[in-house]
């Protein structure tokens, strides 16, 4: 099943603004979700949310690098901890366990191709 990323629908970009400003959890909650339903995936950018901006009739695309995602998961992670979401603050915690992991591999297999090159 393939992720199909979230709308936050809004007046303006300033109220997408305030949301932004005043920390709120759903914005975490996409973004993190996006990138969970895509970590065994191999496209580079995904995109992860929309705001859809009713009175001005645009839309924001918001999308995040693979190479990104361990330190996105990171600073969202906080938001799950202020919620007290406790069981999918381990889920993030593994999936970040896992990214780093991965580029730490990717790292040393460029290092070896460098010295063998």
């Amino acid at each position: 099943m393939s992720f199909k990323p979230k709308e936050i629908v809004v007046s303006t970009s300033e109220d997408f603004q305030e949301m932004i400003d005043n920390k709120d959890f759903i914005i975490a909650k996409h973004i993190v979700e996006g990138i969970m339903a895509n970590l065994d995936g191999n496209k580079k950018h995904i995109h992860v949310l929309s705001i859809v901006c009713t009175d001005e009739g645009t839309i924001y695309d918001i999308t995040t690098e693979r190479k990104f995602f361990a330190e996105t998961l990171e600073e969202n992670l906080t938001y799950y901890v202020r919620e007290e979401k406790y069981e999918e603050c381990q889920l993030i915690a593994d999936a970040i366990t896992k990214l780093k992991k991965e580029t730490i591999g990717e790292m040393v297999n460029q290092i070896k191709t460098n010295l063998n090159g």
